[in-house]
């Protein structure tokens, strides 16, 4: 067994105290020197104040095994080793468990079903971009648009009133902080997030309408109480969280990286408004929205991976999609942004049994957003310069903490 000394602290972007505090959205360059090395790298994380060792799992092949193989590689029994404590929570969960749970609320995530809410969705970008003209110039495309946006969608297919809406994002942060300082506050943000939910099912028991919250109060009651309440938690904490950031850092993005001859990214895709989606998919290859990596499993049994590297029994490992996606077997010249790049899956989304259940709700969500922008505020562009845009530390999510913009 290696020394604990010898294995590189995970996350990448650790500063001494051990807060991971990422410098802006562009990922750890280790990981394509990872990805295009031997793929399996020792690393330790920190959790409740211990270190627990584990291996970092960065080509792409073995990444997509490591997430499909729930029965080799179990998400429950590696708990001990995250810092976000999701027991209780889809991700947390195996097996028929994990299916059992995914199956109360799939239907209303499915591809059909999210395109059934275009309207919906451009309707409630159409309305807080609209706000935020209207307050004028400066403004903080976080705070202004993306996160009452993102938290406009989810929490209109739950069911839950607006006037309550802007708490779940204290609560999200809360819950979302990494490290060991933030468990007592991701704890009473659950317990929070827990007692108003549990009230709002218990509302719609026996009377069940329309919305999520309503199919939750009735096809999951015979699930243990923690379940229920955690099922809206991770749908509504996941769903504006991931998709809000994602916005802003995208926009980050496009308005700071040069892109062919039109100067910026941001540039091109206002005269090429028909590359978008092909540049969403390649943004989210890129710069996806988690700050440390998939979440850790555990090798129920020795098993060898596509590219030979070998795991015992009893393994903690870390599958890198952010390595994955950046394999140079997979991904020619990975670290270029490419708008034309032939389509490939990313693993920003995961893949099998966890595949993100918000996916296509997301991605509709950011191509939405991006799009609205992108015709409504060509002029759009940063208020600050670039580096002095302060980015989420000791967070599971990727994103900054404001982006002050002008047009």
């Amino acid at each position: 067994m290696m020394d604990i000394d010898a294995r590189r602290p995970h996350p990448f972007y650790q500063d001494a105290d051990g807060v991971n505090r990422p410098p802006g959205p562009r990922k750890h360059p280790d990981y394509a020197r990872l990805a295009a090395g031997s793929g399996l790298a020792p690393i330790v994380r920190r959790v409740g104040g211990e270190p627990v060792p584990a291996l970092l799992i960065c080509r792409y092949a073995d990444v997509r095994e490591v997430l499909r193989r729930q029965d080799v590689f179990s998400r429950a029994a590696a708990a001990h080793a995250d810092e976000v404590d999701v027991a209780g929570t889809m991700l947390g969960m195996d097996g028929d468990a994990h299916a059992r749970v995914r199956g109360t609320v799939k239907d209303a995530f499915t591809r059909p079903a999210v395109d059934e809410l275009r309207d919906a969705v451009r309707a409630a970008a159409v309305a807080r971009l609209a706000s935020m003209v209207d307050s004028g110039a400066p403004a903080d495309l976080v705070r202004d648009f993306a996160v009452p946006f993102a938290l406009d969608v989810i929490c209109d297919l739950l069911g839950l009133p607006a006037d309550d809406r802007m708490r779940f994002r204290r609560w999200g942060d809360m819950f979302l902080g990494a490290g060991d300082p933030s468990r007592d506050d991701a704890t009473r943000a659950a317990e929070e997030m827990g007692g108003y939910l549990w009230g709002e099912l218990e509302r719609r028991r026996g009377r069940p309408g329309d919305d999520l919250l309503g199919r939750i109060a009735t096809a999951a009651a015979d699930q243990p109480a923690d379940v229920q309440i955690k099922l809206p938690i991770s749908l509504v904490v996941g769903g504006w969280e991931t998709t809000a950031s994602s916005i802003a850092t995208f926009v980050h993005v496009l308005q700071t990286e040069s892109y062919g001859p039109d100067g910026t990214a941001w540039a091109y895709l206002v005269a090429h408004p028909d590359r978008l989606d092909a540049a969403v998919a390649e943004l989210e290859r890129l710069h996806s929205t988690s700050n440390g990596d998939e979440m850790p499993r555990r090798a129920m049994a020795d098993v060898t991976l596509p590219s030979g590297a070998r795991l015992a029994e009893g393994d903690i490992v870390v599958p890198s999609h952010d390595a994955a996606n950046r394999d140079p077997d997979v991904f020619e010249d990975p670290e270029r942004m490419d708008f034309d790049r032939p389509p490939t899956p990313h693993l920003s989304f995961g893949h099998g049994p966890h595949y993100c259940i918000g996916a296509h709700l997301g991605a509709l969500e950011v191509r939405t957003a991006l799009g609205l922008l992108l015709r409504e505020l060509p002029g759009l562009r940063l208020a600050v310069p670039p580096g002095d845009v302060a980015w989420k530390a000791g967070h599971a999510i990727l994103g900054p903490v404001g982006l002050p913009v002008t047009w």
